[in-house]
Order: C-alpha cells, then sequence, then structure tokens
C-alpha cells in the first residue's frame, strides 16, 4: 500500500534495496488461518485427483492414462500445498537445499516428462515408466525431510540385498 501511495504521490516507489525474492515472500505473506486453509484445501485436492486416479484405472482402455494424469495432478497439488504452510520462498530455498536438490530436480522432471510421454509423445510405455519414476522421486523427496529416513532406507534396502545375495 504504501509502494502505492509513493507512486501515485509522484513519488518513485523503488527506493528500497529489496530483491526480488524478498518482495515475493512479502507479497504473498498469509495469516496462520489462511495458510493452513490454503495447504489443507490443496492437500485434499491432491488427494482426491490420487484416489480418482487409482479409481480410474478400471476403466477400459483409457483408464491407466487417466490414472497417470490424476496421479501426477495430485502431486503436483501435494507439493504446492507445503508452499502454504512455509511461503513459497522458504518452500524453493528448502527445496533446493544441497540434501533435496538431486530429488527436487528428479521429482520435477519426472512430473513434466510423465505428462509429455502421456499428451505429446503419446508414448504408453514412457508414461508407466516415469510416472514409476515420480513414485520414487516423490517417496525419496518427501524422506529428506524426515531426519536420517534416508540413511534408514538404504541400510534396510542394503540388508535385504545382502540377504538375497548370500
Amino acid at each position: 500500500m504504501d509502494k502505492l501511495r509513493a507512486v501515485l504521490g509522484g513519488r518513485d516507489g523503488n527506493n528500497d534495496s529489496r530483491n526480488v525474492l524478498q518482495a515475493a515472500n512479502e507479497a504473498s505473506t498469509l495469516g496462520w488461518g489462511t495458510r493452513l486453509k490454503g495447504f489443507l484445501i490443496c492437500m485434499v485436492i491432491g488427494v482426491v485427483c490420487s484416489i480418482l486416479g487409482v479409481c480410474c484405472l478400471f476403466i477400459h482402455k483409457v483408464g491407466l492414462i487417466l490414472f497417470i494424469v490424476f496421479y501426477t495432478l495430485g502431486n503436483i497439488c501435494t507439493l504446492a500445498s507445503t508452499m502454504f504452510l512455509m511461503g513459497p520462498v522458504k518452500q524453493l530455498k528448502r527445496m533446493c537445499d544441497k540434501t533435496r536438490a538431486f530429488a527436487t530436480i528428479v521429482m520435477i522432471t519426472c512430473l513434466v516428462l510423465t505428462l509429455c510421454a502421456a499428451f505429446w509423445w503419446k508414448i504408453f510405455a514412457l508414461t508407466l515408466v516415469f510416472v514409476i519414476l515420480q513414485v520414487l522421486a516423490f517417496a525419496w523427496y518427501s524422506l529428506s525431510y524426515i531426519p536420517f529416513a534416508r540413511d534408514a532406507v538404504l541400510k534396510f534396502f542394503s540388508m535385504l540385498f545382502g540377504m538375497c545375495v548370500k
């Protein structure tokens, strides 16, 4: 509001030394109740899309494609829901943190490639591969928020693999 008053008053409103991220963070500041509502709405939409996708598996011919689309949209909504809790700037910073950067890149790439393979390239087998990679990447990304969870999963699979080799 102060910027608007400054511009309308004939003064240049760009005298502050904030960067783009700070300006975006201030523009997106929401109250805690609004953040919680946004989180719940996006999370519910994401879960409903994922469940709807599973239900679509039983539709003849187009069921698997509908599953892939709804599942991908569900993942996108679920990911967007956490931005309401932390704020978009903090969420993006955490996503690009050194412990999550690779998982974030793989997850977002798989989300995009799944939709490209389903709608643009129309290669069913490739779409299925990308949705499987999407599931694994989203799980690995989610585990990065739980302390030592990735280490525990790696240890479990190394023990499991060790038993299978013997």
